[in-house]
């Protein structure tokens, strides 16, 4: 490990990356402790010391507890990500959108460019909305969290949150234009990961007061392990269909048939199914915090965590989100088609619609146990918590970012490194992406 190190540190390009990388997640961690002008932090801090398993702590805890603090990050890359997420399902079900999508690099530069726009309205939008729900906001002891409530401070919190969100995007174009890996990806990585030293902390505090003991802590770092483990084989998995071509004949020369294969992820939608899911489960949670009504508090109760009813519905949500994502994103027709016309087709299928129909049977197949994967392991904190005493919360949306993103970074490291004839991360193992 400390040779691949060294290998990383003698590339010039590559060190002056990965430095330009970590200077600009340190400006992104620096900026999530600035404050927003005229909130009382403390008070603040004791309303959100009640939020943990609702919207509010899902999006505190990916923003790097920055919105716990109402920094000038509070908004985080959130408004990005949900532009991001619109403009690719405009590409599917909007024909002017798909058209532009396929005019190659003009048309990539133009929907980034509504993309930040799309980012703008929107920081515009949810920032007015926690401006005006911070004023009704108040503290166990009734204290308000905005001493000076009014149309200034919500016109400044909107103008200091949409500054702060356009910086973020900038910050995140930045590390994946001149950096090393995905700029937006990595600032949402550096959030999460941020929480870990203080999890750290209080586990090792239970240790020393004895409510934590070394056979338990013993068997949570194995289960740590090997979900984690469970993770990066079930990111990695694909159903490869194998794909033959037709031997074309040019003149009186002729080349012979080529066989290649399509590879399907048994885990084609990411993290996007259980972002979704969290967001609509944790709605009534969320709301119980500004409406005092009875049955609003009942049905917020029941969509806790700790319930089994919210993970029951859960569970079925991922699996929803897992098959409509995966139907936008991937058009088993188009797929076909364009088989049939480059002259390939599967052994044993027919080109065209029967060839279709079978891709559609495949990934049908592969997502359901990808949807169970994700459902797992997005359930698996709530078993850790209420079964083993975990102190902290393991897996779920947050480990499946942060292991999908430190996975994505260390492979294009090891594709600089091997570029220059240097043993990458994984020296003598062949990974499934670089199989000829």
């Amino acid at each position: 490990m400390f040779n691949v190190v060294q290998n990383i540190f003698a590339i010039p390009e590559l060190r002056r990356r990965i430095l330009f990388t970590l200077g600009m997640l340190a400006v992104y961690r620096i900026g999530c402790h600035v404050p927003t002008p005229g909130i009382d932090a403390q008070v603040l801090g004791q309303f959100f010391a009640g939020t943990e398993g609702t919207l509010l702590g899902l999006v505190s805890a990916f923003t790097g507890g920055a919105l716990e603090r109402m920094t000038v990050f509070a908004l985080g890359i959130m408004p990005y990500i949900s532009a991001s997420i619109i403009l690719q399902l405009l590409t599917v079900v909007f024909e002017p959108v798909e058209r532009l999508a396929k005019e190659g690099e003009q048309g990539r530069r133009t929907i980034t460019k509504w993309t930040r726009y799309g980012t703008i309205v929107l920081s515009v939008i949810q920032g007015t909305g926690i401006a005006v729900g911070l004023q009704g906001m108040t503290g166990p002891a009734g204290a308000p969290v905005v001493p000076n409530p009014g149309l200034g401070f919500i016109l400044l919190t909107v103008i200091t949150l949409t500054a702060g969100t356009a910086f973020i995007m900038w910050l995140g174009e930045q590390i994946t234009e001149r950096g090393i890996g995905n700029g937006i990806s990595l600032i949402i990585f550096a959030g999460i990961v941020a929480n870990m030293p203080g999890a750290l902390i209080n586990s090792l505090r239970l240790f020393k007061t004895g409510a934590l003991t070394p056979f338990t802590g013993l068997a949570i770092l194995v289960v740590m392990v090997a979900v984690i483990w469970a993770i990066i084989f079930m990111e990695r998995a694909q159903r490869r269909v194998p794909i033959h071509y037709a031997k074309r004949v040019s003149g009186a020369k002729g080349t012979a048939g080529q066989s290649s294969h399509l590879p399907l992820k048994l885990n084609m939608s990411g993290v996007i199914p259980p972002i979704f899911a969290s967001s609509i489960i944790m709605f009534p949670a969320t709301v119980a915090n500004f409406v005092d009504v009875p049955w609003v508090q009942t049905i917020a109760g029941m969509m806790t965590p700790s319930h089994w009813l919210y993970n029951v519905f859960f569970v079925a949500f991922i699996i929803f989100f897992c098959y409509f994502y995966t139907a936008v994103t991937f058009n088993p027709v188009d797929v076909a088609d364009n088989v049939k016309k480059q002259g390939g087709y599967v052994p044993g299928i027919r080109p065209g619609k029967a060839t279709a129909e079978y891709l559609d049977t495949v990934l049908g197949r592969i997502t359901f146990v990808g949807a169970l994967y994700v459902s797992a392991v997005c359930v698996l904190p709530t078993l850790l918590y209420s079964n083993m005493n975990v102190p902290f919360y393991f897996g779920g949306t947050s480990l499946l970012i942060v292991v999908g993103v430190g996975m994505d970074t260390a492979n294009q490291i090891e594709s600089h490194l091997i570029s220059r004839s240097y043993e990458g991360f994984m020296s003598g193992v062949t990974l499934k992406g670089r199989r000829g």
